[in-house]
C-alpha cells in the first residue's frame, strides 16, 4: 500500500510522520525548506503533560537536553506578588526553543526506516481518486508522489489548503507582542512570571542555561518597536523585578510577534487532511498553536493507521475534524469572549469586583494548560460510558497512573499510548506487589484477557494498582490517543466488544457488528454527531 504523504516538516508534520511510522505506516515528508532550521531563541513552545509525553514517546531527546521545567508560576500586579503556583500535584510545563523541538523530531524522523524526508520540494498540485492521492512537487525533487492519504501540515499559508479550496476565515492581528530572549539572573531562579499593570503586561518564562523569554503586550495597531524602545522595555522590566537596578544581561534574540485567530472551514477533503497552523491559528491569552497542532497529530495518527492497516470507516476519519475542530473552536471562542475583559481599558472591569484577579487567573490558566484557554480537550465518547464513576470525564484524557505492562514492567500509562492499540486497564488494588505471571491466571484476569483477545481491533491489557475515583475491578477502555472511551464495573465481554467496535467505527455507528463467537450479541448504541 502507498505511504501517507505529509506536507510540511515543522513540529506537527514531523510528529505526525513519527506517530504514523511508530504504528507501521510508511510516510513521505515533503519539506519546502533545506532541512536546517535557523536558531531563534525567542521563538519557543511550552508543552504540557499530554504533549510532552507524546514528544517523548516519539523519540525526541531535546526535551531532556534543552528544555526547562517551570519551577513555579508567579503572578504580580503593579509590582506586588498576588499569587504563586507550584507543581507539587502535577507536572510543570516544559519550555524550549521551537527550533530545538523541530531538530529533535527531525533527527528521530531521519533515523526511522519508515520515514522518507524530502527537502527543497514544494508542492504545486495534487489529485485524488478513490484509492489515493497523487502530489506533484518542484525543486530538488520535481516529480509525482503517490500516497494513500495526504496531510497538509504546511503552516498558515498552507499550499494544501489553497489547492483544496478551503476557506480560512478569522481575525487578523488579535494581539502583538515584543519578544526578547536574554540570559540574566532574576530573583526567582527558574520561575515563570506574569506581571500586569493594566494596560501593560509582560511575561518572563525560563529556558535552559539561565535564559528567559520575555513578552510585552503591545497596542494592536501601535508604532513599530525600535531597538531603542525594546532595550528600554528590557531595562525597565528587569529593574522593576530586581529592586530598581537593572542586572547584567546578554541579549540573544528579539522580535515582534503578531497573533491571528483563524479556523479552516473544513479539515478533511476526501483523502486529504489539514493539521496544525494549516487548519487553525491561535495564540492570544496564553494559548498555544504548536501544542494544539501536536494534539491534531496524535488524534489523526491512530485513525489514519487504522485506515491504512484495516480500512477505517468514513465516520472514524470524519471524527478527526469533528473532534479537533470543535476543541480548537472552543479555545478560540473562550479567548474571544475573554478578550474584552482582559484587554479593554474599561468595559466589564469597571463593574465587576475582583475582575483584575479573575483576569490574572484566566491568563495563568492559559499559560499553564488549565481552564477554558488551556486544558486538554474532552471528546464525546462513541458510546455511553457505563455508570462507573472515575475522576476522568467521559471522553477526557486519562490520568497518567502507573500500570503494569505485558512484560511485567511498571510504566506510566501515557507511555503505552500512540501505538495504534486500544488500552484495556483493570483497576486491581494490591497487584503492584505481585509478579505478573502469578496474577495473570487469577481472579478476573483469564476472562478479561480472553475478552481483550477477541476485540475487533488490537488492544493491550494493562493493570493499575489504583485509578483516581475508580473502585476495585473497574475496567477502563482507553483510545490510542489517551482519551477515555468507556468504563465497566467488572468484566463484561459483550459490552467491551461493543465499545471497542464503536471506537473503531467512529461516532456515527450504524448497524451493530456481530459479537465474537462465544459472547452474547448486543446492539451498538450510536452517539450524537458533534456539530460546531
Amino acid at each position: 500500500m502507498d505511504p501517507v504523504i505529509v506536507v510540511g516538516a515543522g513540529p506537527v508534520g514531523l510528529s505526525l510522520s513519527l506517530a504514523l511510522a511508530g504504528q507501521g505506516v510508511p510516510c513521505v515528508v515533503l519539506d519546502e525548506g533545506s532541512g536546517k532550521d535557523e536558531p531563534r531563541p525567542a521563538r519557543t513552545v511550552a508543552l504540557h503533560a499530554d504533549t510532552a509525553a507524546m514528544v517523548h514517546r516519539l523519540g525526541c531527546t531535546t526535551l531532556r537536553d534543552e528544555g526547562a521545567y517551570f519551577a513555579a508560576w508567579r503572578t504580580m500586579r503593579r509590582g506586588r506578588e498576588s499569587q504563586r503556583i507550584t507543581f507539587e500535584d502535577g507536572p510543570a510545563p516544559i519550555h524550549l526553543p521551537q527550533h530545538a523541538l523541530t531538530r529533535g523530531l527531525r533527527d528521530a524522523a531521519t533515523a526511522h526506516p519508515q520515514i522518507q524526508l524530502i527537502t527543497e520540494s514544494k508542492l504545486d498540485s495534487l489529485e485524488q481518486d478513490g484509492r489515493g492521492v497523487t502530489a506533484h512537487t518542484r525543486g530538488a525533487e520535481t516529480t509525482w508522489w503517490r500516497g494513500s492519504h495526504l496531510v497538509g501540515c504546511d503552516g498558515a499559508r498552507s499550499t494544501v489548503r489553497k489547492l483544496l479550496g478551503i476557506r480560512f476565515p478569522g481575525r487578523t492581528a488579535v494581539e502583538r507582542h515584543a519578544v526578547a530572549a536574554l540570559r540574566t539572573e532574576l530573583p526567582w531562579p527558574g520561575e515563570a512570571l506574569l506581571h500586569r499593570s493594566p494596560p501593560d503586561e509582560v511575561t518572563a518564562r525560563p529556558l535552559a542555561d539561565g535564559v528567559y523569554r520575555l513578552d510585552w503586550l503591545l497596542p494592536a495597531r501601535g508604532d513599530l518597536v525600535t531597538p531603542d524602545a525594546l532595550v528600554t522595555l528590557i531595562r525597565d522590566s528587569l529593574a522593576l523585578w530586581c529592586g530598581g537596578t537593572t542586572p547584567p544581561y546578554e541579549l540573544l534574540d528579539t522580535g515582534v510577534h503578531t497573533l491571528h485567530h483563524r479556523l479552516a472551514r473544513r479539515w478533511r477533503d476526501g483523502r486529504c487532511f489539514l493539521a496544525g497552523d494549516a487548519a487553525h491559528l491561535l495564540g492570544a491569552l496564553g494559548t498555544q498553536g504548536v501544542e494544539e497542532g501536536l494534539r491534531d497529530a496524535e488524534n489523526l495518527a491512530w485513525k489514519l493507521s487504522l485506515a491504512w492497516h484495516q480500512g477505517a470507516s468514513e465516520e472514524l476519519l470524519d471524527s478527526y475534524e469533528a473532534e479537533r475542530r470543535r476543541a480548537v473552536a472552543a479555545r478560540l471562542r473562550a479567548a474571544d469572549q475573554a478578550m474584552p475583559v482582559l484587554r479593554a481599558g474599561g468595559g466589564l472591569r469597571t463593574y465587576l469586583p475582583g475582575a483584575s484577579r479573575a483576569a490574572e487567573l484566566l491568563l495563568t490558566d492559559g499559560h499553564l494548560g488549565r481552564g477554558p484557554l488551556g486544558a486538554e480537550p474532552v471528546y464525546a465518547p462513541p458510546v455511553a460510558v457505563h455508570d462507573v464513576p472515575t475522576a476522568t470525564e467521559p471522553g477526557g484524557p486519562v490520568e497518567n497512573v502507573p500500570v503494569t505492562a505485558p512484560d511485567g514492567s511498571t510504566v506510566p500509562l501515557r507511555d503505552q499510548l500512540g501505538r495504534g492499540r486500544l488500552l484495556v486497564v483493570l483497576v486491581a488494588p494490591g497487584t503492584g506487589v505481585w509478579d505478573r505471571r502469578h496474577w495473570m491466571g487469577a481472579g478476573l484476569m483469564p476472562r478479561l484477557a480472553a475478552a481483550v483477545a477477541a476485540l475487533p481491533v488490537r488492544a493491550e491489557l494493562l493493570v493499575a494498582d489504583g485509578y483516581p475515583g475508580a473502585a476495585a475491578h473497574t475496567v477502563l477502555l482507553v483510545r490510542p490517543d489517551g482519551h477515555l472511551a468507556a468504563t465497566f464495573a467488572g468484566v463484561h465481554p459483550a459490552e467491551l466488544y461493543e465499545a471497542a467496535d464503536a471506537v473503531r467505527r467512529g461516532p456515527a455507528t450504524a448497524a451493530p457488528a456481530p459479537a465474537p463467537r462465544g459472547l452474547p450479541s448486543a446492539g451498538v448504541p450510536t452517539a450524537t454527531p458533534m456539530i460546531d
